[in-house]
């Protein structure tokens, strides 16, 4: 017959921090040996601290938010990856539901895949910051207070250093306040809102309630950025960077943002800082090298672009800018072998034609351009660049009714206005239209 054991790991995602301490702090006081990562594992010792005190422990606890499972789907996720150990060593789960969360909500149902399909049929408890102590007292004593047949191992020298230092730290924080759960909720709200100007409301008063809080100055940057709010974006971006400097992926869109407004200088910088901290970031590489070809350093932009297809092989922009890159310093072989790879992977993307057009047009091979120009084209109407190439070529093949036809398709696009030669392209139509 099974014993009732008071052994608990705690799985959450770090947003959620302050709920997972409210319900180590309570258990603990109830006399429950409680793990959960709270100062963050040094990474040589994490995997086996980790998956240590997974085994070491009869309960597991799982905080349930709409966020919290965001990242389930991705290689490698560790909440995804507690969970399956859990599953897999048979320990009591126990998933707790906190705002705004519903296995019915269909964002959520398509993380739970593969063996994380099977939490939707445990009996989950709900918890209110409202009525947290009657959950925690339920918690306690229909949920844990269970006779288990599951065998728990003896923890490693490394799982109990870990509990050590965890529990340390964790009796030793403040105790959370309501105010701080409130924020949680109020974060959780935001993100499941699909307002954006909900969503700007919803993360505001979390920020309101609880200051610290960088992913709410985060995703407020985020909902911001998706309005066309650059500069406030760029301003939460900053601030979640203050709170957090390792914060990888706020140097990532602040990058983003400040490219938006032209800050060429300012993006440089932060996706450097983004590489730095996340040396295995296929797109801040790609898009540094955006920056840095811009600003004319040709070659440091290969070698980012370079970067990131060696992190991402199948990573169709990287080849694309590539291509465009080595077609600007000449390579032109180099240059139609990179988009080529590109349009093998990104077959509906129009770049891939238009740069592989420029080499081949370059080359002399000026039917091969017109058909990888009208394939660019065909996938981008609105494409000016590719009408004028097109263009030029028409003319030089002395066919001034097709070079006037894309010509004036080029204006119509809108091409000399943003290139600021409509006066010239006009002229160079009358010039076609005495040849007819």
């Amino acid at each position: 017959m099974g014993r009732i054991e008071k052994t608990v790991f705690i799985s959450y995602r770090r947003t959620n921090a302050p709920w997972a301490l409210a319900i180590s702090k309570d258990l603990t006081h109830s006399g429950y040996d409680v793990f959960f990562d709270y100062t963050g594992i040094k990474s040589g010792d994490f995997e086996s601290a980790i998956l240590g005190n997974i085994e070491a422990r009869a309960h597991f606890i799982v905080l349930l938010t709409p966020s919290a499972l965001k990242r389930c789907s991705e290689p490698g996720d560790w909440l995804r990856r507690e969970i399956e150990t859990a599953l897999e060593l048979k320990r009591n789960i126990v998933p707790l539901m906190l705002e705004g969360f519903s296995f019915k909500t269909k964002s959520i149902s398509r993380q739970l895949t593969g063996p994380l399909a099977v939490l939707k049929g445990y009996q989950a408890l709900s918890v209110p910051v409202e009525f947290f102590d009657a959950a925690m007292t339920r918690l306690r004593e229909d949920y844990l207070a269970v006779a288990l047949d599951a065998v728990k191992h003896p923890a490693t020298v490394v799982a109990r250093e870990a509990a050590r230092v965890e529990q340390a730290a964790v009796n030793a924080a403040p105790v959370v306040t309501k105010q701080e759960l409130t924020a949680q909720e109020w974060f959780e709200r935001a993100f499941n809102a699909t307002d954006l100007d909900e969503q700007v409301r919803h993360y505001s008063e979390a920020i309101q309630l609880e200051p610290g809080l960088a992913e709410a100055f985060y995703n407020r940057g985020i909902a911001r950025d998706e309005k066309g709010d650059l500069d406030r974006a760029v301003e939460d971006y900053s601030q979640a960077i203050r709170l957090r400097p390792d914060f990888a992926d706020a140097f990532y869109n602040r990058g983003e943002a400040r490219e938006a407004k032209g800050d060429w200088g300012g993006a440089l910088d932060d996706y450097s800082a983004a590489i730095r901290l996340n040396p295995s970031d296929a797109m801040a590489c790609n898009n540094r090298g955006l920056i840095r070809y811009q600003i004319g350093e040709v070659e440091a932009a290969i070698a980012d672009y370079s970067r990131s297809i060696d992190l991402r092989p199948d990573y169709g922009d990287a080849f694309m800018n590539r291509g465009l890159a080595l077609y600007s310093k000449g390579d032109l072989d180099g240059a139609i072998n990179d988009c080529a790879e590109a349009i093998r992977l990104q077959p509906n993307e129009s770049g891939g034609f238009h740069n592989r057009g420029l080499a081949r047009h370059a080359k002399g091979d000026l039917d091969g351009a017109i058909n990888d120009y009208t394939k660019a084209i065909r996938l981008k109407p609105e494409s000016a660049f590719s009408y004028y190439n097109r263009a030029e070529i028409w003319k030089t093949k002395n066919q001034p009714a097709a070079a006037i036809a894309d010509f004036q398709q080029y204006l119509k696009v809108g091409g000399g206005m943003q290139y600021s030669n409509a006066a010239v392209v006009e002229k160079m139509i009358r010039d076609l239209q005495k040849k007819l």
